[in-house]
């Protein structure tokens, strides 16, 4: 079993006993920060990979980052990861737990790269456009990359659009490369 369903198995486990006990829109908001503490901690994720460090340890680390945090539900679950030795696929779970919610929702997430920051009539302009095409309420989240030459870069709902000005000089390049002006002898 890989990671990818070890994630979704235990998402939707999580998913729902929260909807059961009417707990599904807090148990999302604690998972939102179990995404951001896993996703911005490299050493957390370091001693979560690690065999050596023992459950006991993993589980206090746990308990001292989240508890007071997040509800009682979460907080048993947290701890029933660390115990099955899972403590190193929180990321992976959180996230595939808000992707059950936001499908239960009809919410799409939607991930905007560009090279600068994107001004809110730009959001709320793409936000439109996805709501759309999708027929869903639309989680808009930016981000800007410095390498990027020009353009952007949107995924959402599984779907990729690059317009990203690196792309589209790549394809030129490409089809230059091809040469079919130049004469065939």
């Amino acid at each position: 079993m890989n990671d990818y369903r070890i994630n979704i198995n235990y998402a939707k486990a999580l998913f729902m006993l929260a909807t059961d006990r009417g707990q599904a829109d807090r148990v999302a908001d604690d998972m939102r920060l179990v995404s951001q503490v896993t996703a911005e901690n490299r050493e957390l994720n370091v001693v979560f990979a690690n065999p050596t460090v023992p459950y006991e340890k993993k589980s206090a680390v746990v308990q001292a980052l989240f508890d007071g945090h997040v509800c009682q539900e979460t907080m048993a679950f947290l701890a029933f990861v660390v115990k099955k030795s899972r403590s190193v696929n929180l990321h992976g779970i959180s996230e595939a737990y808000l992707d059950q919610w936001r499908d239960s929702r009809g919410i799409v997430r939607s991930d905007l790269v560009t090279h600068q920051e994107t001004d809110e009539s730009a959001k709320e302009y793409v936000t439109r456009l996805i709501a759309e095409y999708t027929g869903k309420k639309v989680e808009l989240h930016t981000s800007t990359d410095s390498r990027m030459l020009g353009g952007f870069k949107m995924e959402f709902d599984h779907n990729m659009y690059d317009a990203r000005l690196r792309t589209k000089i790549m394809k030129l390049r490409k089809e230059f490369a091809k040469n079919e002006y130049e004469s065939k002898l």
